[in-house]
């Protein structure tokens, strides 16, 4: 409608325009111009009815095909839903197929299951028949029983139940006790060959240590020098170190005693360096025992890392090494205590392997299970806690810690590393001559003997020299002084005589030395 109404809109304006353009030409020219613009005004009106023509065309045609397009897009849209329509019918025929056919299933096996519960009925009512039969058949039997046995049936049950039971025990005590002692052949055989075959595949001397050492010279005149005038020179060495130095007929040769093996080595290296040297007097004597102890420091890390390093154990504590290091220089029950160690690890791991656990951590175990024995300060502790302790504090496993505290079954053993540990040092230990009961419990007495006057107040240093039979103490001069020094003397050998058992006597000597000490610039 739109474009039949436009082309009259428009040449109805252009008739209204023509007009009132006439109508002007008419007024403002007259008469003359009437015509002319009369002609004007049909030329406009015919150009705009031609126009109006032409536009109404355009716009039928563009109607028509857009009614075309809309047509042919509707066309589209029933198609696609007529060929929906067709799939879901499609779908529902075959559904109703299908439901067709499993509704025919369903009546063949509902036929056949009404049959098999019509068999089934006609079976059960056969057994209760049968059953009933059976109940009275027993009850006959059990009656004659009853008659025959003079017996209830609940008493003969009981009877039975009774005699089975005895007999299970019997034959379930003697299954039992075979097993157990199979067990046990079986387990004491195993353990055998994991022993002896560790032992045969592990072979460490055993060096035994005593408590002297002999320092031999090249003459007899050193004697005299080492001495020194009054015997200046021997008694500075034997304050210094801790060393009871013994010059006697022997030629060539001084005698060195004391139980502590790293004092003797510090003596033994120090008069080496001093007879070398040749300058021997109290100032010098103090200056080389000092650098010597620092190089016995030195070499006892020297030692652990080297232990450590030939065992094939990795991230050791360092202070754990150093405590390694002295076992060198410490004994247990006349064994050397490093060799002891080296050979318990050894033995662990090669064990350890043997059972398919951790070698390594069971080597570990093995070479620090004794560093109780080395403490740097006296403790009342059991060496194996002391050693655990020692351990966690620097930063052991758990497992190592609790094989180090339980070889001598102070605490409880939570790893199977620790009875491996345990096992190990008794088979080190029980070696033909490996150990020595006698040296360890005098060692130990000497000990208690210098224990004994630190426990004074004052008190610098303690030597037991003279095989325990004499006690040296170095006392500050600035807190004790010549009476008390006397008090002193007296009292740490009431305390001795008091609390040591030991064979003779113990001579107390409390020795107070004043220094003065200046320098000249």
């Amino acid at each position: 409608m739109e474009g039949m109404l436009l082309p009259i809109i428009v040449g109805i304006i252009g008739i209204a325009i023509g007009f009132f353009i006439a109508k002007t030409i008419e007024k403002s020219k007259g008469k003359k111009l009437l015509n002319s613009t009369r002609k004007e005004a049909a030329a406009i009106l015919k150009e705009a009815k031609l126009d109006a023509e032409s536009i109404k065309k355009e716009k039928i045609l563009q109607a028509k095909e857009k009614f075309i397009e809309l047509k042919s897009e509707h066309e589209k849209v029933i198609l696609s839903r007529e060929k929906k329509i067709s799939d879901v019918e499609k779908r529902i025929r075959d559904r109703e197929s299908q439901v067709a056919s499993e509704v025919d299933k369903n009546k063949k096996l509902n036929k056949a299951l009404a049959q098999k519960e019509d068999d089934f009925n006609h079976k059960l009512n056969f057994l209760e028949k049968k059953e009933e039969e059976l109940e009275k058949m027993h009850k006959r039997h059990v009656d004659m029983l009853e008659q025959i046995s003079g017996l209830s049936a609940d008493e003969a049950k009981k009877e039975l139940i009774s005699s089975l039971k005895d007999e299970a025990k019997t034959e379930a005590m003697a299954f039992i006790q075979t097993s157990v002692e199979e067990a046990k052949l079986t387990a004491e055989q195993e353990a055998r060959k994991v022993v002896l075959g560790t032992i045969q595949r592990v072979g460490v001397e055993q060096a035994v240590e005593n408590c002297v050492s002999v320092f031999n010279l090249e003459s007899d005149d050193v004697k005299g020098r080492i001495i020194g005038r009054e015997g200046r020179n021997i008694r500075a060495i034997e304050a210094a170190t801790g060393v009871e130095i013994i010059v006697d007929d022997t030629p060539d040769a001084i005698i060195l005693s004391c139980f502590d093996p790293i004092r003797r080595e510090i003596a033994r290296l120090s008069l080496h360096k001093l007879v070398t040297d040749g300058r021997i007097h109290p100032a010098r004597i103090e200056e080389v025992v000092g650098k010597t102890e620092k190089q016995i420091n030195q070499e006892i890390i020297e030692v652990g890392k080297r232990t450590v390093i030939d065992l094939g154990i990795h991230g050791l504590h360092p202070e754990l090494i150093k405590a390694v290091g002295r076992m060198k220089y410490r004994s247990s029950y006349g064994q050397n205590l490093l060799q002891h160690s080296r050979e318990v690890a050894n033995l662990c791991g090669i064990m350890a392997a043997e059972m398919g656990l951790n070698s390594k951590v069971a080597k570990r175990a093995g070479l620090l299970h004794d560093i109780g024995k080395v403490p740097d300060a006296e403790s009342e502790l059991p060496h194996a806690l002391l050693g655990m302790q020692w351990a966690e504090k620097y930063g052991e496993k758990p497992d190592v810690c609790n094989a180090i505290g339980a070889h001598h079954d102070e605490i409880e053993m939570k790893s199977l590393i620790s009875p491996i540990v345990q096992v190990c040092d008794a088979i080190s230990g029980a070696r033909p001559g490996a150990r020595r009961q006698v040296l360890d419990s005098y060692i130990q007495r000497l000990k208690d003997l210098e224990d004994i006057a630190f426990g004074f107040t004052g008190v610098q240093k303690a030597y037991a020299i003279q095989a325990g039979r004499e006690l040296r103490v170095m006392v500050e001069s600035t807190k004790v002084n010549d009476t008390k020094a006397s008090e002193l003397s007296f009292s740490i050998s009431q305390k001795i005589q008091n609390d040591m058992t030991y064979p003779g006597q113990v001579k107390v000597t409390v020795i107070r030395e004043t220094r003065a000490v200046n320098v000249a610039k």
